[in-house]
């Protein structure tokens, strides 16, 4: 085996242990998640980036972003992550609706973000 494969190797190894995902290692963080998702179901229509009630799914995955980046960057300002978070919503692992951009679901990722670090004031989402 040359140092090329077995570096090929173990960034594949590594790849696969950065995927264990979360819950899994964490069960309070999947009861965490599932009472942020309970509260975003019910309370999202009120955004006003929102489209309708029946939107609800295209924006989940972005309360979840929001909500996971709070939990990992917690003691960074909204204003030194959003580039960082912008450049990974392409390819977020629960990213269901492939057409939504940045541009559409950056204030949902922002409001989620602002409640898991215990900021519920609101704002406005006018930040685009």
């Amino acid at each position: 085996m040359t140092s090329d494969d077995r570096d090929r190797r173990l960034e594949a190894e590594r790849g696969a242990a950065d995927a264990v995902d979360r819950e899994a290692i964490d069960p309070t963080w999947q009861a965490a998640w599932e009472t942020e998702d309970n509260f975003w179901h019910e309370n999202f229509s009120s955004r006003p980036y929102t489209i309708g009630a029946d939107y609800y799914e295209r924006f989940r995955p972005a309360y979840r972003y929001g909500f996971e980046a709070a939990g990992r960057l917690e003691d960074r300002p909204w204003e030194d992550i959003e580039a960082e978070l912008e450049a990974g919503w392409d390819r977020y692992e629960h990213r269901i609706d492939a057409t939504s951009t940045w541009h559409d679901i950056r204030d949902a990722v922002r409001d989620a973000w602002d409640r898991a670090r215990g900021r519920t004031g609101g704002r406005s989402g006018g930040g685009r």
